[in-house]
């Protein structure tokens, strides 16, 4: 009978699956290397533009008044020549209304949207976008650091087709102080970075960087802005672009210095969050096989839908594993162990090649960010079961949320904040 092999079956595909999709992403993430990022200048050589578009640069805020003074003062020394400053503050109960107010009296470039309540990130960006008269936003957190040259980086592909309807840029975490946020600098490098590379180079990315991203408020218009019932707002509207018919863009130049939870339940909430997220995105555009003018996305569609039950493959074969300590289980569904052997290491050694791969590439925006791989060993163990359990929580949760409801925000776990100037030790 078909079901005697299963756990063989389930076996398989948990270490053929990201196997697999691992040379995937490093196949295009070189591709993408060596004919559109090696030969450029140096993220602080930006090109010069034919000409330099108005643009706002939109800071979203909720209970920000420990970051506001930095985020908000490296925006007001960015080298670029024509833009404003918008800082919604969406409800806060902190002092951050009186933060932006301060500023915004001392600097004419900032401008101050103030929300009686908490409406949620979509409607304070999308307040943001309705008050100012650029055709180019830039959107970033607000506790994140936007670099010097980011806006110059981003502008010159809105400039280089009619068709681009949003960049997003390279994030780069800050906190490094504890192990979590070390091994976070090597995901945003080899998972999230090589991704977003190979997925240019194969079609179609799933999703913008929330913390920075750059849009054509025309295009933005036309796709009815961010939607605000759903939990994550970067990655729907990152489907509402290219459904439309928009390309969107990575730029690995665009450099951003973000904070990340340093505590597993910080981490837990964050990732669960996506985990949703994207869950969202499935069901909401499930519709695009019937438009074979959308068929770029499918791939991307199908991916999430393998990756969500790889997740429930992870989590079905710990659960017969565990079973299988305190109870005689049919033969079919018994599991041995999952201690790692002969495809273990290949799928660990794989793991290594691709944070290696990664790291090499991403040293062009961090000298010294290759002393990170030493953390990456412990990367798959911790991250992998938080990705498959998140994603089997988030699923439900996308399932059975109230459509009806707004998506509001509350304050995320920064982990031990660090000064800007310590983010290279």
């Amino acid at each position: 009978m078909w079901y005697q092999n299963i756990t063989d079956w389930l076996l398989g595909f948990a270490f053929y699956y990201p196997l697999f999709m691992a040379y995937l992403w490093m196949a295009g993430a070189l591709y993408f290397y060596f004919s559109k990022e090696r030969g450029e200048p140096l993220y602080d050589s930006p090109p010069i533009l034919p000409e330099y578009p108005q643009v706002s640069v939109l800071v979203p805020c909720f209970n920000e008044g420990e970051n506001a003074y930095e985020t908000i003062g490296a925006l007001l020394d960015l080298n670029y020549p024509n833009y404003d400053i918008i800082a919604i503050n969406d409800g806060s109960s902190d002092n951050t209304a009186d933060i932006i107010q301060d500023i915004a009296s001392k600097h004419s470039k900032v401008k101050v949207v103030q929300l009686a309540s908490n409406q949620g990130k979509a409607m304070a960006l999308t307040m943001g976008a309705m008050l100012s008269t650029s055709e180019y936003l830039v959107c970033i957190d607000g506790d994140a650091v936007l670099d010097a040259n980011c806006i110059t980086w981003m502008m010159r592909h809105f400039i280089s087709s009619s068709r681009v309807g949003a960049v997003t840029g390279n994030p780069r975490i800050r906190n490094r102080s504890t192990m979590l946020g070390k091994l976070q600098v090597g995901e945003f490098s080899s998972v999230i970075g090589l991704i977003k590379r190979a997925q240019r180079v194969y079609g179609r990315v799933f999703t913008v960087s929330g913390v920075v991203a750059a849009f054509r408020k025309s295009a933005l218009h036309e796709v009815g802005y961010w939607s605000t019932n759903m939990v994550t707002e970067d990655i729907d509207i990152s489907w509402k672009m290219q459904t439309h018919y928009y390309d969107v863009r990575y730029e690995p130049n665009a450099l951003c210095w973000i904070l990340m939870p340093e505590t597993l339940k910080g981490l837990w909430k964050q990732r669960v969050r996506w985990a949703q997220g994207g869950a969202e995105v499935l069901l909401k555009f499930k519709d695009i096989f019937t438009n074979i003018k959308k068929r770029r996305m499918w791939p991307v569609y199908i991916e999430l839908v393998i990756s969500i039950i790889w997740a429930y493959v992870m989590c079905a074969i710990f659960v017969l594993w565990g079973l299988g300590l305190f109870i005689t289980l049919p033969a079919y569904l018994h599991i041995n162990t999952i201690v790692p052997e002969w495809n273990g290491v290949l799928l660990a050694m794989t793991c290594l090649l691709q944070f290696a791969l990664s790291l090499f590439i991403d040293s062009r925006y961090e000298l010294k960010i290759r002393r990170y791989y030493y953390w990456m060993i412990w990367y798959p163990m911790l991250f992998w079961m938080l990705t498959a359990a998140t994603t089997v929580v988030g699923l439900p949760a996308a399932i059975f949320k109230d459509r009806n409801k707004r998506a509001t925000w509350t304050s995320p776990d920064r982990g031990i904040h660090q000064k800007l100037g310590q983010q290279h030790d």
